[in-house]
């Protein structure tokens, strides 16, 4: 029986994954375990993740976005800070422009080395970072009522986020290299409709009985209830490198879970998984300028720009702009290098 927590309304934490590069070369390198035992914060922790050059900052349960966001920058200023002992500083960005994925040193970490021994070079092709925003959620039926209003809209967020354009020293010509990268991986995208929460235990159960996963958490659905926090956890966003965009991306998600808490049970033909995935395949090539089918229009073709105003509209929140995204900023450097420069430059402030 997985274990449930549900209750905490409309609470929120934050996850954001950074890299730990060389002060000097700005390349990867993985002293997680030296930066995690340095970090000294009053709030948040700062957590192991699959590449030991990649580390978790976990804001905790805030009451807001503004509040999650002000937890994050501090971790991020005591992660830098750590870091800085051992002759590194962060990047926050989708991937990083110049290093190769597979020669990066997998954490120390049982269910890390597991793991990697079961998806191989797909694990290792994982060189890729983003933003998780939990959501509180009453009960389980309820947080399934509400994935389902939120799926459609997810491929605007993605679209917004979008900072993976260079990928292993190239321009890949995705917005999203990421979400792509995600596609690798087994048990992506968006989960299946599920009628009941019963439903969605046994088909977990199924995957735990078979060996294929230890528990939900190896599912890497780009949203998924999580009992064990009592959320509904959000993982579409690449990694910003503002983090005020970090904020801003909770604030959005939060707002768009408030108001499909208020909503009756989706209509099943606007969470059409097929046109999800396109949409999602839109958003992670073109980004801001993505072209989608209207999750609600039958075959209507729509603008990321304006899919996202009939959003803001619907949820009345309206935290970023349209015109540009992160992935825009380092296409403006003609050298992965240079774009790496920014990245850390902008990680900081």
């Amino acid at each position: 029986m997985t274990q449930q927590n549900w209750g905490r309304v409309l609470t929120l934490g934050v996850e954001e994954e950074l890299m730990l590069v060389d002060a000097e070369t700005l390349s990867q390198r993985p002293v997680s375990a030296d930066v995690i035992s340095r970090v000294r914060t009053e709030r948040g922790l700062v957590k192991h993740e699959l590449f030991a050059s990649i580390v978790e900052l976990n804001s905790g349960v805030c009451d807001s976005p503004d509040e999650a966001r002000d937890v994050v920058h501090s971790l991020r200023r005591a992660t830098a800070e750590a870091a800085g002992a051992v002759g590194c500083t962060i990047a926050a960005a989708g991937s990083h422009p110049t290093d190769i994925a597979s020669e990066q040193e997998i954490a120390d970490e049982e269910h890390y080395r597991g793991f990697v021994e079961y998806a191989g070079p797909t694990a290792r092709r994982q060189g890729v970072q983003g933003v998780h925003v939990h959501v509180g959620m009453p009960d389980a039926e309820t947080c399934l009522r509400v994935l389902e209003h939120c799926v459609p809209w997810l491929p605007v967020v993605l679209a917004l986020s979008a900072n993976s354009p260079w990928f292993e020293g190239e321009r890949t010509g995705l917005l999203s290299t990421r979400a792509e990268i995600l596609g690798l991986l087994p048990r992506h995208g968006a989960p299946p409709r599920f009628e009941a929460w019963s439903d969605w235990e046994r088909l977990i159960s199924r995957f735990v009985e078979s060996g294929v996963v230890p528990g939900y958490g190896g599912i890497h659905w780009d949203i998924r209830p999580h009992p064990k926090f009592g959320t509904l956890e959000v993982r579409m966003p690449d990694q910003p490198t503002d983090v005020a965009r970090t904020g801003a991306f909770a604030a959005l998600i939060h707002g768009l879970a408030r108001w499909a808490l208020e909503q009756p049970p989706a209509d099943p033909a606007t969470g059409d998984r097929a046109v999800f995935m396109q949409n999602r395949w839109a958003a992670s090539r073109f980004g801001p300028r993505a072209g989608f089918i209207h999750p609600e229009r039958g075959g209507v073709a729509v603008t990321a720009a304006d899919l996202y105003a009939e959003l803001a509209e619907r949820i009345g929140v309206d935290p970023l702009g349209t015109d540009a995204c992160e992935a825009d900023v380092q296409l403006g450097f003609d050298d992965p290098h240079d774009a790496t420069a920014d990245a850390v430059r902008r990680s900081l402030t």
